[in-house]
């Protein structure tokens, strides 16, 4: 076999083994994001250990407004400390102290702790807000229009402390509508 050949089945085997740990099953979030597709994922990692794999999802059609962001986590974390680092995260990308601080109180009241293997899961759909689910269990629903800018910012905003993730995430496509940027 020549050597094109091995790499081309290496990196066929890797790209299908990275579709199974990248982008689970969304049927849960049907109701609110009709035919997801998956639109980019990409793997978090501090200081070389493995937090955790995210997969964003959009509609079929770009221009709507809903979208999805599912974590799968490598490590366990508490759901406070989730939400800790949720308010360090908006903070960074430009939300008010004071705001952050409240989204952060609100985020604390229903976070679960997790373990390796579970999933966080956030749905944008703009008539119920943010939705989040826990092992496709909705556990919060959060309204309001400003939320989800903050919150999903932590990933998607310009100013992300993970610009390489980010750009992972939204793959070859533009960000949600709710950030008004240009392509």
């Amino acid at each position: 076999m020549k050597a094109s050949q091995y790499l081309l089945i290496i990196a066929t085997l890797f790209s299908l083994s990275i579709s199974s740990v990248y982008g689970g099953d969304l049927a849960y979030v049907e109701p609110l994001l009709t035919s997801a597709k998956l639109q980019g994922s990409g793997r978090l990692t501090w200081w070389g250990l493995h937090i955790y794999d995210a997969s964003f999802y959009r509609s079929g059609n770009l221009s709507s407004p809903e979208f999805a962001l599912e974590m799968h986590y490598q490590k366990s974390f508490s759901g406070i400390s989730i939400a800790n680092r949720s308010v360090e995260e908006m903070k960074r990308i430009g939300v008010p102290d004071m705001q952050a601080a409240l989204w952060g109180k609100n985020l604390a009241a229903f976070l679960p702790n997790v373990e390796s293997g579970q999933t966080l899961t956030a749905v944008y759909a703009p008539k119920h807000g943010t939705i989040f689910y826990h092992n496709g269990k909705q556990i919060a629903q959060v309204p309001g229009g400003d939320f989800p800018k903050a919150f999903f910012g932590i990933w998607l905003d310009p100013k992300t402390s993970a610009p390489n993730l980010r750009t992972e995430l939204l793959g070859q496509s533009c960000p949600p509508p709710i950030f008004n940027e240009a392509c």
